[in-house]
């Protein structure tokens, strides 16, 4: 059974980029990987939610759903999701727990002021206009992880040296995946 790494964080911290340099890493190794990216997850399978309480935590429900399933398969699942609630995070952790998945948390931190300078989607612009109400970080609160397995610091380090990070990461966890040194060592 492989791992799910939950990559949070505001909107242009990095998680996608981390997780898409992660999942390169180990598609180098022939590790079978799926990244479930918040914007695609977005366009397709949560098509018609909002931006809610409610309609965040079904995502977020739908996503580790998803995550699961594919992990139980044998798939290493990194998602990179915002998911700004603390508790819907825990709840995730605890799914996986109880399947007897390996979890991950990575909490892909940059500041709100670097996030927004970086705004690499044009959400925050769309937000500060008022087109996107409840935004994260602007209307609607972030709570960031008290106890991530990972914390990347975007602002400070580089994609590298945040991937090596969390392929370490990987290979302590629970029926880690064995070659992450392999990976790390190529890096």
């Amino acid at each position: 059974m492989a791992s799910v790494v939950w990559f949070t964080g505001l909107s242009g911290a990095g998680k996608s980029t981390i997780a898409r340099a992660t999942e390169a890493a180990l598609l180098e190794q022939g590790i079978p990987v799926e990244v479930l990216d918040g914007d695609a997850i977005r366009k397709t399978f949560s098509r018609g939610l909002g931006f809610s309480k409610q309609d965040r935590d079904e995502n977020v429900r739908r996503v580790g759903f998803v995550a699961a399933l594919l992990a139980r398969h044998g798939v290493t699942v990194l998602v990179a999701l915002i998911s700004p609630y603390r508790a819907l995070r825990d709840e995730v952790r605890e799914q996986m727990e109880s399947a007897a998945i390996p979890f991950l948390e990575v909490y892909v931190n940059a500041p709100l002021n670097i996030c927004v300078g970086r705004d690499p989607k044009g959400l925050y612009g769309k937000a500060q206009r008022g087109e996107i109400p409840s935004f994260t970080g602007l209307g609607d609160p972030y709570e960031p992880p008290l106890a991530p397995e990972v914390e990347c610091h975007t602002d400070q380090e580089t994609v590298e040296s945040s991937t090596r990070r969390v392929l370490e990461a990987l290979q302590y966890a629970p029926r880690a995946i064995k070659t992450a040194a392999t990976v790390r060592a190529k890096m």
